[in-house]
């Protein structure tokens, strides 16, 4: 697929601005897709900082999703080129109905408007959330995974993926991929997942149980990587794919990678105290935030605690085979480089 212009929302979060980047200046490390030169008009809600996305020559389009006027702004002139439409709220801020009018309507009105106007292929950054936990610390999700959503950000993700999945099957234009990711790590992190070092480096990021939950986790540039190869694989059209490093790790293992990367290639002290406290914290974190959410309320600290004595595994197998996608990094250098990161861009761990 040679388009020509591309189009994105969310361009202004994290990783929509690796993969402005990749497409624009180009990332070396993702050879044949990552030479840049592409032309991009980006989607960016009125008061977001796009200073990052006007130095790569972006085209910068004020509104939100459901700016039916923004969208028309963002696609016109854009017929057979590709929508990457990234735009999405994890952590509202105090209540949930945000969940359904970004994720779920908000999606809608782009599909809708990308028919509008000829678009060739949209592609659709989903999330682990539409699955919830795995059954077991052995168990992992793969394409065929049924849903069993987690809380609202799930529910809301799960009926975006059957809003995309019901248009799929209607056979009609444009082209649909969907991409599920896990957690993400990398260069250009927000404060909270600096805040995760820090704690980390202060022996105050707990393990909840016995630490050997697994989680898949995605490195951002790998995650930008399977958002171009889902641009341009022909044989992508109208399909689901997971991606994520190449195998899930344990909480143990992540914590204890971020110990090593910040003592032994950046000189940081970090404390010998580990806490660690049973099971039941997570279980309770979890009542909360459920009885919060059914009351249309959302505490982020509640929500990120319920989460953590859970597996959430993912399989990259179809992504590989189709896509030829192949995650650049693993764990330990992709903390390197996420740190490395940090301190280079005034962020004090």
């Amino acid at each position: 697929m040679n388009s020509t212009q591309y189009v994105l929302t969310g361009a202004s979060g994290w990783l929509g601005r690796r993969v402005a980047l990749a497409l624009t200046r180009g990332m070396p490390e993702l050879g044949a897709f990552g030479k840049g030169g592409k032309r991009i008009r980006c989607l960016v809600p009125a008061g977001e900082n796009a200073i990052d996305l006007h130095m790569l020559d972006a085209e910068i389009i004020r509104g939100d999703v459901n700016d039916v006027f923004a969208l028309e702004d963002l696609m016109r002139g854009a017929s057979d080129g590709v929508l990457i439409h990234m735009a999405g709220i994890i952590h509202p801020p105090g209540r949930t109905e945000r969940f359904n009018s970004v994720n779920v309507k908000g999606t809608r009105q782009v599909l809708e408007m990308a028919k509008l106007h000829g678009i060739k292929r949209m592609v659709v950054m989903s999330s682990n959330s539409p699955f919830g936990g795995n059954l077991s610390p052995e168990d992992i999700f793969n394409e065929g995974s049924p849903y069993n959503p987690y809380m609202g950000y799930g529910k809301s993700k799960m009926q975006m993926e059957k809003l995309l999945l019901e248009h799929m099957a209607s056979g009609l234009g444009p082209e649909v991929v969907v991409l599920r990711a896990p957690w993400f790590y990398g260069p250009g992190q927000p404060p909270r997942q600096t805040l995760f070092f820090t704690m980390i480096k202060e022996g105050r990021f707990p393990i909840i149980g016995n630490g050997l939950n697994r989680r898949s986790m995605g490195y951002v540039d790998s995650l930008a990587f399977g958002v171009l190869l889902a641009a341009e694989n022909l044989k992508a059209a109208n399909q689901v794919f997971w991606l994520a490093d190449k195998t899930p790790y344990t909480i143990v293992e992540i914590i204890s990678t971020v110990k090593e990367v910040l003592r032994e290639d950046f000189g940081i002290q970090v404390s010998p105290r580990q806490l660690q406290f049973p099971s039941m914290v997570s279980d309770i974190a979890r009542v909360a935030d459920s009885t919060l959410q059914s009351l249309g309320l959302y505490n982020q600290k509640f929500h990120v605690l319920s989460e953590m004595n859970m597996t959430i595994a993912c399989n990259i197998h179809k992504a590989q085979t189709i896509l030829d996608y192949e995650p650049l990094v693993e764990l330990r250098e992709g903390m390197r480089r996420s740190v490395e990161w940090c301190l280079t861009n005034g962020q004090t761990i």
